[in-house]
């Protein structure tokens, strides 16, 4: 009796042992998100949100390993409320809490300023959404991004505009922030070059929900065309405004105008038919069923439809990922190269980065809404 005693005695020391050791083994590694959680964008911010959970999820029933041990990993998700101030803020926590990476933020103007506190950690950084050239333009080897930039969404749909909607005169609005200044700008340039007239640029800003005056300017130069740079917040109450006013112009815009809650926020000012907007993404037909499948697992999961960004943010958090893997490490300094050269096949496309850490070959999906729902044009190049 007495020796059972002590053999149940060191069996339990063995199993503690064991376990001590199997929690040695074991890690977790944070990957941090970055978004507008609150304020007038917020639906966009969570939409990006839940598509970084839908990824960690994933990760995590894998069972990976990196450096020997199993890995856990947990999403460190912050607001930047859409605020170029919070989100140099919260950059330096997430810096601060050790981050192995950011997916984020959402807006140009947000990840434009934080891009610089990432770098000087060395901590990599991919937006799933910003599309202002200056982000990859200032020399940061850990800035990336999964979508197209401005100057290919704006030039697309300057040429589009005059090209297919035979539009001649054309009144810019923009919403003086990095992204709508940006588009707006990339946007007349190319329309200009098409032969389109700008009659008149009017500036709004991004909380903004009376457009009377400038509506009432644009009114008197009687545009066939109003091109908006800015966000589905702001854009959905315009064209409000716009109806109300009599304004019959078609409505353009870039990829923050073009999305599912558009006809909620513009009610009976969208007209069917009257809106063109362009994703900075999508898929041709041929690759259709792995977006499909996407769409349909996050809305079991969240119980509503995606937004706009959620399979780019999930694109960008496996992709990262997926270099960890490659690399063996969530050591930035490891892995960081071969995020540089990796190609990674997602539900977006094949995402691979040329040496400025733009997406290589990105494509542009053009939209226009029938019905009260977002319908598809085209997906070009």
């Amino acid at each position: 009796m007495q020796l059972n005693t002590k053999m149940i005695s060191l069996c339990g020391t063995m199993a503690l042992t064991l376990a001590g050791m199997a929690s040695a083994q074991e890690q977790v590694v944070r990957i941090g998100h970055v978004g507008p959680l609150t304020g007038a964008i917020a639906h966009l911010g969570k939409d990006n949100e839940n598509g970084a959970r839908m990824a960690i999820d994933e990760l995590n029933a894998k069972g990976i390993v990196l450096d020997g041990k199993k890995t856990k990993f947990e999403l460190a998700s912050e607001d930047d409320g859409a605020d170029p101030k919070q989100a140099t803020s919260v950059a330096q926590k997430l810096v601060d809490a050790r981050v192995s990476g950011v997916i984020g933020h959402m807006t140009s103007g947000t990840t434009i300023p934080a891009s610089k506190i990432y770098y000087d950690a060395g901590i990599p950084q991919i937006s799933p959404s910003a599309t202002n050239p200056k982000y990859t333009r200032q020399g940061f080897n850990t800035a990336f991004r999964v979508v197209a930039n401005d100057g290919q969404l704006g030039g697309a749909l300057g040429r589009y505009a005059a090209q297919s909607l035979k539009a001649k005169n054309v009144a810019v609005i923009d919403d003086r922030t990095a992204y709508g200044q940006g588009v707006a700008e990339e946007f007349s340039k190319a329309a200009k070059a098409a032969g389109v007239t700008i009659v008149t640029t009017q500036f709004t800003n991004d909380k903004a929900t009376d457009f009377t005056a400038i509506l009432t300017a644009i009114k008197a130069k009687n545009p066939d065309m109003v091109f908006f740079g800015g966000m589905d917040a702001v854009g959905g109450p315009m064209l409000r405004q716009m109806k109300q006013l009599g304004i019959k112009s078609k409505f353009m815009g870039g990829d923050g105008l073009c999305s599912s809650d558009l006809p909620k926020l513009a009610g009976d000012g969208l007209e069917d038919e009257q809106v063109v907007c362009a994703e900075a993404g999508g898929v041709p037909d041929s690759e259709k069923k792995a977006m499909d499948d996407f769409k349909a697992a996050y809305k079991k999961k969240f119980n509503q439809d995606v937004v706009i960004y959620a399979p780019y943010v999930y694109d960008s958090l496996m992709t990262m990922a997926d270099a960890m893997q490659k690399a063996g490490s969530a050591d930035p300094k490891k892995y960081l190269p071969i995020l540089a050269k990796l190609s990674h096949k997602g539900v977006t496309g094949n995402i691979a980065f040329d040496s400025k850490g733009d997406i290589k070959d990105g494509s542009l999906t053009l939209y226009t809404y029938k019905g009260g729902a977002r319908t598809k044009i085209a997906t070009v190049k």
